[in-house]
């Protein structure tokens, strides 16, 4: 779908262009082009990182070398292993010196100005770039995808690379997906290019032989020209070269995904394979990896040279032949499975004959990764009738709220939660609560374990079922937090006990399309408290006004007097907009407490000294 999508779209061709200009006129550099809305960030080949230097081309982990501050916390703080256990994670781990190479750019003030504005004026940014360039592109593109969410949540963010060099490790891999950000890079591959294999193998045997390949490459980049030293090149070293490589990369296909270690190079997105005959593009890691090597196994040394050069005429032949759109007829006949059909198509756009024996290895690992997708949208389908079995729990934990809010006791349905006794509603609510608890996390176990589809989480019918479930049960999970005391083992909720469903939920809802009927004022008040926290901040505010009682430090004293008048504000503001449900304005609710201790407070203070009463 990626590969027919980018072929019929400027976008493939548009990109290409303009990382040739970029080769050619902005070396060690970038340039930006705007196309109506869409904005065009193109690094050049063209750059000054010794790819030959084991000490270069080494993974260091993202935060330790430089990351930290840059990227988001899943990048930096060592969340991507994706498997949702308490097993210890590998870190996340990037080549070297292509990190250094991106933090120059980043911490120049060119870049940061032309980012600026193309988010100023853009509603889509592709990063693209051609060899050393698409790694540049790719952190481009992962820095900015970390801070859109805050800076520019509606910018869409793509990005392409050429003939790009592998990037990082398995860590890496998983926290883009994590991220539910594959569908957000698209990796060009030409059949018999080196580049992105060559990291897959040592370098050591081979630096004088990769440093005169670097050379010739970004020399024929700046200038066709150049292409003419290709005589001067002697491929029976190379040879020797794309025999070690091929076998690094037959055997990192064979032990998959664990076997190298959390120092060995993995990829990342999507691969879009290109040959004479079309493109076939995977999101499957291992059938990328056995990819990189069937396709790599047919070429000759110098098919390998030319190959990183040759991406205008790949990717030329790509969009004409989706215009032309090769007739069925040239295919062998399936009767009864569309599924071989279509594995049939891709085989024969690999360029891997039928008669070759590779075919059939090529054959299984396509099978596989058509399999692992079909199983996506089987698990969505499975997901869906799972969300409709947990309905009643919910519906059970609306009526409890209904009962709780019109009770005699005026407590609200937080503190009657917070201060039930033994009963078999509480028990039954609070069991539903824990059962849609384990519902929650494993869709996201799914979602981070790359088993359901990459835009299920944009699914409206699980961005607002997530959402409602938020505001609904939250208020549960706070009440049961303070009620057990936890807040005096690990500190308050908000910052040490929250879930991290609910912190997901939150991106979820902030990341959806907004209508303009949700800037309409509330006539009455919502039927659940908007901030799903509400309570949460109530507790804290409560335990400051304790605290102070007791404070000596008048510096102390004053910064809690500060959080606890603008909660008051914050609480008034949301009662007046009527983003509160009922049970916030019960009069024995723990909100109301909180509102007779601050007046006693105030009251207090109005015996100490005026200066601390500047805050009132």
């Amino acid at each position: 779908m990626l590969a027919t999508y980018l072929a019929s779209t400027p976008l493939l061709e548009e990109s290409w262009r303009l990382c040739g200009r970029a080769n050619a006129d902005a070396h060690q550099s970038f340039l930006l082009h705007r196309a109506a809305e869409v904005a065009y960030v193109a690094f050049s080949g063209v750059q000054v990182v010794d790819c030959s230097e084991e000490s270069c081309r080494s993974l260091v982990e993202l935060e330790s070398g430089g990351g930290k501050g840059v990227f988001s916390g899943t990048f930096c703080g060592g969340g991507g292993g994706g498997g949702g256990g308490d097993q210890e994670q590998e870190p996340v781990m990037v080549h070297g010196g292509l990190l250094q190479l991106f933090l120059f750019f980043y911490h120049s003030q060119n870049f940061q100005n032309k980012i600026l504005e193309v988010l100023n004026s853009s509603k889509s940014v592709i990063f693209t770039g051609h060899s050393l360039g698409g790694a540049l592109a790719s952190l481009s593109a992962l820095w900015l995808l970390s801070i859109a969410q805050t800076i520019s949540p509606s910018i869409n963010i793509l990005c392409i690379t050429y003939g790009s060099p592998m990037l990082a490790n398995e860590s890496f891999s998983q926290a883009i997906l994590q991220e539910r950000w594959g569908g957000n890079f698209c990796h060009v591959v030409a059949q018999h290019d080196i580049v992105p294999r060559l990291l897959f193998a040592p370098a050591s045997p081979f630096v004088a032989h990769l440093r005169a390949l670097f050379k010739f490459w970004q020399l024929s980049m700046s200038s066709p020209v150049f292409k003419q030293l290709a005589s001067q090149l002697s491929y029976e070293n190379y040879a020797e070269l794309l025999d070690k490589v091929l076998a690094c990369v037959e055997e990192r296909s064979r032990s998959g995904r664990n076997g190298g270690g959390a120092r060995s190079f993995w990829p990342f997105g999507s691969y879009m394979f290109c040959t004479e005959n079309g493109a076939i593009c995977l999101d499957n890691t291992m059938a990328i990896v056995k990819l990189l090597h069937l396709m790599l196994a047919k070429g000759s040394a110098e098919a390998c040279v030319y190959d990183h050069l040759m991406y205008e005429d790949y990717v030329g032949k790509v969009c004409w032949q989706f215009l032309r759109r090769k007739s069925s007829a040239e295919l062998p006949y399936f009767p009864e499975s569309s599924n071989e059909v279509g594995i049939a198509l891709a085989l024969q756009s690999s360029g891997i004959a039928t008669q070759e024996p590779a075919y059939g290895t090529a054959r299984n690992c396509l099978a596989m990764a058509r399999k692992l997708g079909c199983k996506r949208n089987l698990n969505n389908a499975k997901m869906a009738v799972s969300l409709a079995k947990i309905s009643p729990l919910r519906a059970q934990i609306e009526w409890y709220k209904a009962f709780c809010d019109s009770s005699d006791d005026q407590l609200g349905y937080y503190d009657w939660f917070k201060r039930r006794t033994a009963s078999k509603r509480g028990s039954k609510v609070n069991m539903n609560r824990i059962r849609l608890g384990q519902f929650w996390d494993e869709l996201i176990n799914m979602l981070e374990t790359n088993q359901l589809t990459h835009d299920f989480h944009k699914q409206p019918k699980y961005v607002n079922a997530s959402h409602f479930y938020k505001l609904l049960v939250e208020p549960l999970e706070i009440a049961e937090y303070y009620r057990t005391g936890m807040h005096k083992k690990k500190g308050h909720y908000i910052e040490h006990g929250r879930e991290k469903r609910f912190k997901i939920f939150d991106k979820w809802w902030r990341d959806r399309k907004v209508g303009k009927e949700e800037s309409n004022p509330r006539s009455r008040f919502a039927s659940l408290t908007q901030d799903s926290c509400f309570w949460a901040r109530v507790e804290e505010a409560r335990d400051n006004i304790y605290q102070i009682t007791g404070e000596m430090d008048s510096g102390r004293r004053s910064f809690l007097l500060d959080k606890i008048e603008k909660f008051d504000r914050y609480a008034r503001e949301m009662i007046e907009r009527k983003e509160v449900s009922v049970d916030v304005l019960a009069k024995n609710s723990s909100y109301n407490l909180f509102k007779e201790e601050c007046k006693e407070l105030k009251a207090k203070m109005q015996l100490l000294p005026p200066h601390c009463l500047e805050i009132f």
